[in-house]
């Protein structure tokens, strides 16, 4: 009797979820994109290299490290998601997000070069290629996390939850740079 009432039990859920988009909720939508960052999705891989190799600043060498530091915070990305609002076709989803700090490291950084600019001179003038290389083997080594709060957005088109398009706040705190001015 047991095994009846479990396997019809079964039937019920199973057939209460057909025709049912388990991923098609605001919540799974901004899982879903969250974890193409932590898997360093192909899309997420290409909008790293666009944004690196737009530094005409620094050198090829320190671009691919440049890299590596923004890929190692993206895969030590955590998340838990605090809440979802649904209003209609809208919807909200809080999100706590933990990152490497790379705002406190940055302004570390630039601490010391303001006290120790002579070490990154060569031939009497400031060499911003020295500078660099020092300020990426520092975020690589960095370890201090910060935690922020993302409020993303999602709109419902065609019965599809879309996430909007995330604003350069919500950005920053994913690269760890927010400065919450």
């Amino acid at each position: 009797m047991k095994k009846i009432i479990l396997i019809i039990f079964s039937l019920l859920i199973v057939g209460c979820s057909i025709g049912k988009d388990l991923t098609n909720t605001p919540t799974k939508q901004v899982e879903v994109m969250l974890s193409k960052y932590q898997t360093l999705d192909e899309d997420v891989i290409e909008n790293i290299n666009e944004v690196v190799n737009k530094k005409e600043e620094i050198n090829n060498k320190n671009k691919e490290e440049y890299k590596n530091v923004i890929k190692k915070q993206y895969q030590n990305l955590t998340y838990e998601i605090k809440n979802e609002t649904v209003d209609g076709e809208d919807a909200v989803v809080e999100v706590e997000i933990e990152v490497f700090d790379y705002k406190t490291a940055l302004k570390e950084i630039e601490e010391y070069r303001k006290k120790h600019e002579e070490e990154f001179y060569e031939d009497e003038k400031f060499d911003n290629n020295k500078f660099t290389e020092y300020k990426l083997k520092k975020l690589k080594e960095y370890k201090e996390r910060v935690k922020y709060t993302l409020e993303l957005d999602l709109t419902k088109k065609d019965d599809k939850w879309i996430l909007d398009n995330l604003s350069s706040e919500e950005k920053s705190k994913i690269e760890g740079t927010y400065d919450g001015a």
